[in-house]
């Protein structure tokens, strides 16, 4: 979460990728390197636009997304950088129609009601209350974005009195507090809603795909966000990683059918017929965006039929 916002200065994509280009729609779309800026270019053969990109947008394991500022607004680039095909093309949720003029072919103006959205889920200090503060912000998502301002923290752990309340700690939440917690980031399941996203668009929204779970209980840690993932350390992509998680709630029965648990007033579900290993690979498939170039993991755990259609 360190790097989901960059400086142009620190993107080592950019930095990688001295010169981008790709065409779409009748306009040409360039960012290339000018010293220790990167330039956003769009022409139309005829008129262009240049602006110097003041952020990079995600990580990049999937993709990332350029913000720069023209005639006194916030944009968000119209195309992105690609891990999959390590060049660039439309951004994710562009309207398919073309554009209209150059301008609108630069991409989209984030407005008021996105700011928190976009630099609130992307960086630290971002704002003040309700006031935005784009020249104190932070980068990327630092302790106080999720643990809230650490300066009494720092200095009870300093003066030797620390009791582990002077912070917010998202851990000591409820399945369904952490959920809806990780969620404002990643959406709730009452965000996907409102946004109308059906099919498989969704995908991408952990926190929503979990609470579709038939398994989910908010009101079991076992099946948290935080029960797979630790916010501080990178994301594990092994599968077999995940296969203990599983087994947190399911475990081999008896003889005669009675699951066997360490505490019986804990319930378990027996382990997989099938397979005892690779767990997620059945029973959180990983599916395609269209125009996303990389496969998300579906976070509605359940039994999946060969051939059955996304479960929206």
């Amino acid at each position: 979460m360190v790097r989901a916002m960059e400086t142009v200065a620190d993107c080592e994509i950019l930095r990688a990728h001295p010169r981008l280009t790709v065409r779409n729609n009748g306009y040409t779309y360039q960012i290339f390197r000018e010293g220790g800026r990167s330039i956003y270019r769009v022409t139309d053969g005829t008129h262009a636009i240049s602006e110097p990109i003041l952020w990079a947008f995600g990580l990049g394991s999937a993709g990332q997304t350029y913000v720069f500022r023209h005639n006194g607004e916030y944009y968000q680039s119209r195309v992105s950088f690609y891990n999959d095909t390590q060049s660039l093309d439309i951004t994710l949720g562009v309207p398919e129609d073309p554009p209209t003029s150059i301008e609108a072919a630069l991409g989209a103006v984030i407005r008021e009601e996105e700011e928190r959205l976009c630099f609130g889920c992307h960086s630290t200090g971002a704002f003040s209350g309700n006031q935005i503060q784009l020249d104190r912000l932070t980068p990327g998502i630092m302790c106080e974005g999720c643990h809230g301002p650490g300066g009494k923290h720092i200095t009870s752990v300093q003066t030797g009195k620390n009791t582990g309340g002077e912070i917010f700690n998202p851990g000591s939440l409820s399945t369904g507090d952490l959920t809806r917690f990780c969620g404002s980031c990643h959406r709730t399941w009452e965000q996907v809603q409102l946004m109308h996203l059906n099919g498989v668009r969704n995908v991408r929204f952990q926190p929503y795909r979990l609470a579709n779970s038939r398994c989910f209980d908010p009101d079991d840690s076992r099946i948290s966000c935080q029960a797979c993932h630790d916010p501080h350390q990178t994301v594990r992509r092994d599968i077999t990683f995940y296969d203990a998680k599983c087994e947190a709630c399911h475990k081999m029965t008896s003889e005669k059918g009675v699951t066997t648990s360490e505490k019986p007033e804990v319930r378990k579900a027996p382990l997989c017929p099938t397979s005892k290993k690779n767990c997620v690979e059945c029973h959180m498939p990983q599916y395609s965006i269209p125009g996303a170039h990389f496969k998300f993991t579906d976070h509605e755990i359940r039994i999946v039929r060969r051939g059955e259609p996304y479960p929206d």
